[in-house]
């Protein structure tokens, strides 16, 4: 944030800024959703839903997984929160106490961790490496596992990375935390953002895991700050007396225009910008390996390339602000998502046009050179 504050100053001076660091989507919600979100305010529909959300929003999540996984998901299962951000703390406010701890990545989205200190709880933090897809898998649950733990959280597609837990690795993932009388936190905000494999969902493999997702990243509803839980059945009651007592309710105009999210129409529009994304990474991610940097794990989902910057600079925070002034690019140094090598990483996230992502490339050529 403190890259983005500085871009921003550089741009008001008149600088132009390309910025590769922000994980929002450039692309405006889509018409649809607009418009069900003007229709909803000129109905007046501005007062308080239930803590859990629209009857109506629960059911249309449903439908969704229902179309696109097969399943049968309870309605009443699905949390609607506000923001993704808003599901995390409902979940660690549920499944922890004060004191005891979680199982986080290290790289790693730096908010989980933040929101388990606000709320008292420990992070153990698991250096993970291409040899897991920067990963927790089965044997990081066994090696890493205390009397203290209570959960885990994994991202899958990841930020920062962009890799993908495959089906057989959460089988384990789940049997492995089961084992252990834990629990089990998905992140799968980015879902629909995938390239090259088949989708999944963890709740196909399992009832009693714990999955977030969001309606801003694949939705493009960033500021609508919209998200929603699938929690267990017998969470159900417990997560929505936390909900009244955290958020009241979810911001009831983003609700329903979230129902127009699932119309045909706007789903032809979101499927249309998924293969923008994938044609971005696909030029962008050879010309970074040309260029000094390695990247170990492809990324299969999300709309970020983690880079290993090792050949070009051994402090990637210097770099980067180095990078910003001279050239007007804007990316994120490792140390925002964890210690484990931050300073030899960088995130690359492809949320603009290939005409901006090839001056960017041009212009970090010229600043390695």
């Amino acid at each position: 944030m403190d890259l983005l504050a500085r871009a921003k100053q550089l741009e008001a001076e008149g600088r132009s800024v390309i910025h590769l660091e922000v994980g929002e989507p450039d692309f405006a919600t889509a018409r649809p959703i607009i418009d069900a979100g003007i229709q909803t305010l000129r109905q007046l529909k501005t007062h308080y839903t239930a803590a859990t959300g629209l009857p109506e929003l629960q059911q249309a999540i449903a439908g969704h997984y229902h179309r696109k996984f097969g399943l049968q998901i309870n309605p009443r299962r699905i949390v609607v929160t506000p923001g993704a951000s808003g599901a995390l703390q409902l979940a660690l406010s549920v499944l922890t106490d004060p004191g005891e701890s979680i199982l986080l990545t290290d790289p790693g989205y730096p908010c989980n961790r933040n929101i388990a200190k606000i709320l008292g709880i420990n992070t153990i933090d698991v250096p993970v490496t291409e040899d897991t897809q920067y990963q927790l898998d089965a044997v990081h649950i066994q090696q890493c596992w205390s009397a203290n733990t209570r959960a885990a959280m994994v991202s899958s597609p990841s930020n920062p990375t962009g890799t993908i837990i495959e089906r057989s690795a959460m089988t384990a993932l789940i049997e492995a935390i089961a084992n252990a009388n834990g629990h089990l936190i998905v992140d799968e905000i980015y879902q629909g953002l995938v390239y090259d494999v088949e989708e999944y969902t963890a709740l196909s493999l399992s009832d009693d895991v714990f999955v977030v997702n969001s309606f801003s990243k694949y939705f493009g509803m960033t500021g609508w700050r919209l998200g929603w839980m699938v929690v267990p059945e017998n969470f159900i009651n417990v997560v929505d007396r936390v909900a009244q007592n955290i958020f009241l309710a979810p911001p009831t105009i983003s609700q329903y225009a979230a129902l127009a999210a699932f119309e045909t129409g706007t789903e032809e529009i979101l499927q249309s910008r998924v293969a923008i994304f994938k044609e971005r990474r696909d030029y962008m991610l050879p010309v970074l390996c040309e260029i000094g940097f390695k990247v170990s794990a492809r990324p299969q989902g999300a709309f970020y390339i983690y880079a290993d910057c090792s050949d070009v600079s051994s402090d990637s925070f210097s770099w980067t602000k180095k990078l910003l002034e001279e050239e007007g690019v804007a990316v994120t140094p490792g140390i925002d998502f964890g210690e484990f090598e931050a300073s030899t990483h960088v995130r690359f996230a492809y949320t603009r046009s290939v005409d901006e992502l090839k001056r960017a490339m041009c212009r970090i050529t010229r600043f390695i050179k």
